[in-house]
């Protein structure tokens, strides 16, 4: 908050009443320590309503090229520092009509006709969140590149380029299942943050709806332009229902409901990179320009990077159940309630862009120990699904071969062997079915090459797979890039 204003206080409501409020209202009320971060939209706005109203002969041409010098003096003043809100400002629309009256005199308060802070507020908001939708976009596709990248380095190949392809246990219930590539596995998170990307351009198409020219909430009986305001602001069309236009904030509740869910996947893979990186585990190492450690214990190398992640999420979720709990009760149109909107939405745009690169930067450093992963991927016996299935390629019935295989998995622990350890005769012995043959399924190479399926783990299929998800990060970089 700046110092003394070069104007006394303004309040954009005070026609009506005698006397000022009270200290306890005036300190409830305030709210541009908060949104004095759309002063940059309402600027915006301000440009596009004043070029309406010159047009609709409101202001001559005199008066439309001060008030929009006025307008562009004051926008160079708030990126500056040089003017910023006072104590005294109530809110956003306050301070900057402040300053647009110490600029322009009487004249900026010809600015007000025609629109009212209901309509500006839900038109800088939705400017606001459309450029920081771009923000987390490039963010989270920064993300997919390290992750695209490690998947490419552990997917095989000549040794100058990563070597052979690294298997790993697939789990589930956090116990050994099936060996899958540890690239496939490093994938199947990039392709949860597209659906992040996805859900924000769709949104984006939703929030592209502009309210100004709604007023407080049943338009202007001035001759106002809103679709000219609209294309102005980049928005594909002017709200229909003015009174919808000022009470809405489904895209509040929906850009936070994107970002709790990039928050839950940020938290499962931190969860992932938790697991990967301890003693039991031993799979993978932090770089450490990504790890802290312990004030007593000099052997710690802690995972704060991803356990932050797992803790933002909580925070994230807690935005948006908060912005939701708000919302539900209110009628129609504008309540003050509304000013609890800002908060859990700048909070949500904070908290990603920074986790994001910290999360990216992790995971772009990480080592993975490839002969650890390898002696993992076939441990729990962990090729028994490929014993049934090969039993089911030689005619044996489904219920028969999983219960053949169970009891060579149970043989197995009784007599602490891995299921390629277990003889001919000793196969035989557990069922008529399980022949020497069998043997040409009981490695994780096979078992890889195996899982052919167009989404499957197979070494070319996971190759492709890379292949179409680069093309489509790539295309929701440049859209990120494009606002």
């Amino acid at each position: 908050m700046s110092g003394e204003p070069g104007t006394p206080a303004v309040r954009l409501w005070g026609g009506r009443f005698e006397a000022g409020p009270s200290e306890a209202l005036a300190r409830l009320s305030v709210s541009v320590q908060h949104d004095w971060r759309l002063a940059r939209y309402d600027l915006l706005a301000s440009r596009a309503h004043a070029r309406v109203l010159h047009r609709a002969g409101l202001l001559d041409d005199g008066e439309a090229g001060r008030l929009l010098a006025a307008i562009e003096e004051l926008s160079r003043d708030c990126q500056s520092g040089a003017f910023r809100p006072s104590a005294a400002d109530e809110d956003v629309h306050t301070a900057l009509e402040r300053g647009l009256l110490e600029r322009a005199g009487s004249l900026g308060g010809k600015l007000r006709a025609g629109r009212s802070r209901n309509d500006q507020i839900a038109t800088d908001l939705r400017l606001y969140l459309r450029d920081q939708a771009r923000q987390v976009a490039a963010r989270i596709a920064e993300l997919q590149a390290a992750l695209m990248d490690q998947a490419e380095r552990h997917l095989g190949g000549p040794e100058e380029a990563g070597g052979p392809a690294t298997p790993a246990p697939g789990m589930t219930h956090l116990q050994h299942a099936q060996p899958v590539l540890l690239a496939h596995q490093l994938l199947a998170h990039a392709h949860a943050f597209a659906r992040d990307i996805a859900r924000l351009r769709d949104w984006d198409r939703r929030a592209a709806i502009c309210p100004l020219g709604s007023g407080a909430l049943a338009g202007s009986t001035l001759p106002l332009d809103p679709e000219a305001v609209a294309a102005e602001l980049g928005f594909s069309a002017p709200a229909s229902n003015s009174m919808d236009a000022v009470a809405d904030r489904d895209f509040a509740a929906e850009f936070c409901f994107a970002a709790a869910l990039a928050g839950v996947h940020l938290s499962r893979l931190g969860e992932e990179i938790v697991l990967w990186t301890s003693h039991e585990f031993g799979w993978a190492e932090i770089d450490d320009a990504y790890a802290t450690g312990s004030s007593i214990m000099p052997q710690k190398k802690n995972a704060d990077v991803a356990e932050l992640a797992r803790g933002k999420a909580g925070r994230l979720i807690g935005g948006l159940t908060g912005l939701l709990t708000m919302l539900k009760g209110l009628p129609l149109t504008y309540n003050r309630d509304l000013q609890e909107d800002k908060e859990p939405v700048f909070d949500a745009v904070d908290t990603l862009l920074l986790v994001l690169p910290a999360m990216a930067g992790l995971v772009a450093s990480m080592r993975f120990h490839r002969e650890r992963l390898a002696r993992s991927a076939a441990a729990g016996h962990a090729l028994a699904t490929d014993v049934a299935e090969w039993l089911v390629r030689r005619g044996v019935a489904f219920r028969e071969a999983h219960e053949a295989v169970g009891h060579l998995v149970v043989w197995c622990e009784v007599h602490d062997r891995e299921l390629w350890e277990v003889s001919d005769d000793e196969l035989g012995k557990i069922s008529p079915h399980l022949t020497p043959e069998v043997r040409a399924v009981l490695s994780v190479t096979g078992a890889l090459a195996a899982r052919d399926t167009p989404n499957g783990t197979a070494p070319r299929r996971v190759a492709a797979q890379l292949a179409a998800l680069r093309e489509a990060v790539a295309a929701d970089a440049e859209w990120a890039a494009s606002g």
